[in-house]
This record gives C-alpha cells, structure tokens and sequence, in this order.
C-alpha cells in the first residue's frame, strides 16, 4: 500500500523548527534594545515588501524566518522594549510566552466544561487565587455567590458588566424585548473610551451615556454623579450601570470607590470597577488604599497583561452574582447540550462573555504564578513604581518642566512649560529617535507626555536615559530661541 501524501510538518520537523523558533525568540529578547523602540516604517512598505500572490508550492521554515527578519522586524513597534514608556505596558516574560505556547499545542476549546475539563477547573482555580493575591472582596471567590473568568481585555469585561447592569435593571427583559432609549450608564469624563463602544453595542447609546465631571485630580466627583442620576430619575428615565476606575487611561486618577458605590447601593445601580492596569499593584498591600471601597462593587477587573508578566491577551473578570452574568449572557441551543451541564455541578464558561469558542488563557497566568511566586511579583512592582516616582522627582526639581498630575504609581503625566508645541516637539524627537517611545493626552487642556514604567526588563539605567533624552530635547528648544 503506497503512502498516503501529507503536506503537514512531521513531528520531527516540528522540533527542530521548534527549537530555532525558541531561539529566535532569546536572540530577540536579548537585543531587543538595538532596535528603534517606535517602528520607522513608512505606510505601506510592509506590504510593498510582501509577494502579490500566496506561493503555490511550500516553502521552507527558513525561509519564513529570514523573512522574519528582513519584512516583519522593521514593522515592529518593540512593545517589550525596557525603553517603551508608551501607553499602557502589554508586557510578556518566559513563563508566560511558555504557558501561551502550550495553549497553542493543546490547542483546546474550553467553551463548555465537558470540552475540556482542565481548562475550566484550571482557570477557574487561578481566578480565586488571585482574589487573595489581590486581596479583593471575598464574594469574588468561585465558592461564594460570585466567581472569575478570563475575557480577552478590560473592553469585554466592561461591555459584559454593561449587559448585565441593563439586564438587571430591566428585571432581564431587555434581552428579549430590546432597548427602550430610557436606559442610561455613568462614567467619568476620563473613563477609558470603551464605555462608549460598551453603550453602542449594549443599546444604551452614547447619548445616554453620562460623563460625570472630574476633580481637580481627574477623579469623579460622586456629588454630581448623585445629582445626575436623581434628575435622569425624575426624567423618567432608568439609571442602570456606573464604571468607576482605578487608574484611568490619561492620569492614573483613582475614582472614589467608596463614595461612588453609596450612590449605586442607594438607586440599585450595577457598579463596575476597572483597573485594568493599576489592577496589578494590589498584590501589594500597601497599594490597596487606592481602590478602597471595593466590596461594594458588583464586578471588577484587571488586565494581567498590562503589568503582571503575562503576555497579551489576559483580562480577569470577577461578578458578585454570577447568577446575574450568566442570566444575562446564556442561551442553550440543543448542540451544546450536555450532562455535565445539566448536572449543575460544573461551570460551563461560554455563559460568561459575548463569544463562544474561548481558549485556554488560564495556563499563562498558571505559569507566571507559579514561576514568580507572590514575592516575585510584589517586587518587580514595587521596583516600577519606585522608579516611576524617581522620574516625578527629576520632573519637580527641574524648572523646565511641571508635573501635570499627582504620581500615585507608576504613570508620571509632565509637561514642558513652554507650551504645547515644545511639548508636541519633544516627543516627536524622542519617538523618531527609536531611543524610547512616550504618548500623550490632554489635561486640562493643555498637552501633556505621558510615561509609563512597567515593561518586564525596565530598570533604573532606562528611567536614567529617558530623562537624559528628555533633557537634551528640551535644551534643544531653548537653543532654538
């Protein structure tokens, strides 16, 4: 009998070709410093570089990853450079690229428990341990009435929070019934721009979407948040959702938790609280100050994505009542049907988020524990925020520059004092420089750079140079006067 023809890779080509890709990946990390931070490519040039057409026959592994090199490296923006201050950190380590490689190999898919019990029971395990390692209300946990799961990101988390507010505030009709145009949500003016894609998607509609003023810190302010939602009541109309943040997008500002979710305890609101990267600094104790209040919340998460080692994608999503989500979010088509399920006695997490199919996100976050230990990750956060402040310190003694906004972890929001377009200058120099990457945002209107401290390798002697750079563009401008 003649073989039978495959194209598929051979196991034993599969390891070999493993093992050079492991390589290529320590070589990376290893020089990731020599490559520009922000990627210098022009629009376009990645795909003038690629073939017009799919080749017809197969080409070799090496190949592929000379092509790595040559086309996909110089469209990189190098996301896990020490020297990337940008935005928020989407930073990986070992465990967690290993943990993700394995999820890959297994390639499993956990939508019910019955399609894989490990990827279930494993994740939910890691939800209730971080609970205590983030020293969260203990009705967060699997065993009391409410529980944990992975979403993708902190956008998902929020929309599914969203859905489950309006639910809950329509006794469960809206679903079946659909939005009514009297239904009405509640962020702050520096809440992340989710909540708007949140209340598009949900029927809520950005017009009933309220941004609640901020304080002079950029927090929200629960007085005007109590009006608002007294004079949208006395409208007629029916207040169901507010998202309060701990550690917003622009600032880093805290919203007072406390205070907020007196107001949603008062008028039945779901109260949802986002801390998808400052999340992260509550494994260490003497940060949970920061989000006191927090037991009074209905659903919280944080992205250990953003700052606890694992590599993108990674949201834990915790609710008080998972009953709530899971009336919310579950349909039952005869195909999924199943007697684990209709035993009650398993968590089937396809009830928990907008897809279905989800993947075993659980085994990074398993690994990165386990490597780390609590110790491990207390002290590379401890480390960032000391350094973030070391960096507000150099800021405040120099009279070139002004802190625009107070430094409670590791987000220092500066600026120059010459204004705006030294301000848009400085940065555009650094970023095209490729010796760090900085963003911005507005504050009170005026410009303001951002930097963020907490990609995994970042140390002293990368804060140190990144002040350096920002010294010397700063003397440049004063040069050109």
């Amino acid at each position: 009998m003649s073989e039978e023809k495959s194209f598929h890779m051979k196991p034993e080509e599969f390891r070999r070709y493993g093992h050079a890709m492991i390589d290529w990946i320590a070589d990376y990390q290893s020089k990731i410093e020599s490559f520009p931070v922000l990627s210098q490519v022009k629009p376009g040039e990645i795909r003038a570089s690629l073939p017009a057409n799919p080749p017809a026959h197969g080409e070799s592994f090496d190949a592929l990853l000379k092509d790595v090199d040559r086309i996909i490296l110089p469209g990189v923006t190098h996301w896990q450079s020490p020297n990337f201050f940008a935005y928020f950190p989407s930073n990986a380590s070992g465990p967690g690229i290993l943990g993700d490689l394995l999820s890959s190999g297994l390639d499993v898919q956990g939508m019910l428990w019955s399609t894989s019990p490990a990827c279930t029971e494993l994740e939910t395990h890691m939800m209730d341990w971080l609970v205590g390692m983030l020293g969260l209300p203990q009705k967060f946990l699997s065993s009391q009435t409410g529980g944990g799961v992975i979403q993708d990101t902190a956008s998902s988390a929020a929309l599914c929070a969203l859905l489950a507010g309006r639910e809950r505030a329509t006794n469960y009709t809206t679903n079946k019934k659909g939005a009514n145009g009297k239904l009405v949500a509640y962020a702050s003016t520096h809440t992340h721009s989710s909540l708007e894609k949140a209340a598009m998607i949900a029927g809520v509609g950005t017009a009933n979407l309220r941004l609640i003023d901020v304080d002079d810190r950029f927090a929200m302010q629960p007085d005007v948040l109590a009006r608002q939602v007294k004079s949208d009541r006395e409208a007629g109309l029916t207040p169901c959702f507010v998202c309060a943040t701990v550690g917003t997008t622009s600032s880093n500002a805290m919203d007072p938790i406390g205070e907020i979710g007196q107001i949603c305890r008062e008028y039945n609101l779901w109260l949802h609280v986002d801390a998808a990267m400052s999340g992260t600094a509550m494994l260490c104790p003497e940060f949970r100050h920061l989000q006191r209040g927090v037991e009074v919340a209905d659903s919280y998460n944080f992205n250990p994505h953003k700052w606890m080692f694992t590599n993108f994608d990674c949201n834990c999503f915790w609710v008080a009542d998972r009953k709530s989500l899971i009336k919310t979010l579950s349909i039952v088509p005869e195909y999924l049907r199943n007697q684990a399920s209709e035993s009650g006695a398993v968590i089937d997490y396809r009830d928990w988020h907008i897809q279905l199919g989800r993947r075993f996100r659980s085994l990074k976050l398993w690994f990165v524990i386990r490597h780390y230990g609590v110790e491990g990750l207390q002290h590379h956060i401890r480390e960032h925020v000391r350094l973030a402040k070391g960096f507000a310190d150099w800021v405040r003694n120099d009279n070139r520059f002004e802190l625009a906004a107070p430094v409670p972890l590791n987000l220092v929001c500066f600026r120059h004092k010459q204004g705006d377009a030294a301000n848009q200058t400085i940065m555009d120099r650094l970023n095209r420089s490729g010796d760090l990457f900085l963003t911005h945002t507005k504050l009170n209107g005026k410009m303001t750079l951002r930097l963020c401290v907490g990609q995994t390798n970042t140390q002293a002697r990368h804060a140190e140079k990144a002040w350096q750079r920002i010294c010397e563009e700063a003397a440049r401008l004063g040069a050109a006067e």
